[in-house]
């Protein structure tokens, strides 16, 4: 384990944004593979499973296009976001690195730019990738885009203050992608849960504007 961490150190210090992007797509691919393998075993112990499909099949064309979604904006996106932010409150904002201040402002920042624009573009992105039209892509992520952002606004502040408090900034995407091994598990979930009670329930946590919307 020792001699595989040495490897990727390496590689990152001679190859940061190929070694992010690379990391990224397997570990994307890795989570929607478990993702289906989560939705199957519910679906099996629902007994919405049919005798023909009692052996799990996976999709392996959704898990490549996961993968691409870590390959193409996770990973370099990702790299240059962790250290552009972390220079932006070091160089603009004047704040000392792993003060209060500075983590809390990487956190919200993060929180704020980063978590939501990532859930927009990976809904989106696979909207596109199945097939589908704007207007379904638009209910697609009208109906997944706020269940995912609470549950996730619940847990990455949490994960992202020892981050950006403890890991090296050229270490945090590597930490994030750790944890994005579930997270990308979550996000596939979510996206084939289609309209699940549940996803009702956190809509009905709208302000009454949008239901009275919804109800007209």
């Amino acid at each position: 384990m020792l001699k595989l961490w040495k490897w990727y150190q390496n590689c990152l210090a001679v190859h940061p944004v190929k070694t992010q992007v690379i990391s990224s797509a397997i570990i994307w691919g890795v989570g929607d593979i478990a993702a289906q393998t989560i939705t199957y075993s519910t679906a099996k112990n629902k007994h919405q499973i049919q005798d023909k499909d009692k052996e799990l099949k996976i999709n392996w064309k959704r898990v490549a296009t996961t993968s691409l979604f870590g390959f193409g904006f996770v990973g370099p996106v990702g790299h240059f976001w962790y250290e552009g932010l972390d220079r932006f409150i070091k160089l603009r904002l004047l704040m000392q690195p792993n003060s209060f201040r500075f983590v809390a402002t990487k956190v919200a920042l993060d929180g704020v730019i980063f978590g939501p624009l990532d859930l927009l573009i990976f809904f989106t992105y696979m909207g596109f990738t199945n097939g589908k039209s704007v207007p379904q892509i638009k209910e697609d992520v009208k109906r997944d885009f706020l269940p995912a952002l609470i549950l996730e606004g619940g847990i990455w502040p949490i994960l992202q203050v020892a981050n950006f408090r403890y890991i090296p900034v050229r270490n945090q995407l590597l930490y994030v992608n750790f944890f994005c091994l579930v997270d990308s598990c979550f996000l596939s979930w979510i996206e084939q849960q289609q309209d699940a009670p549940w996803k009702q329930w956190l809509k009905s946590l709208l302000p009454l504007k949008d239901q009275k919307g919804q109800g007209g």
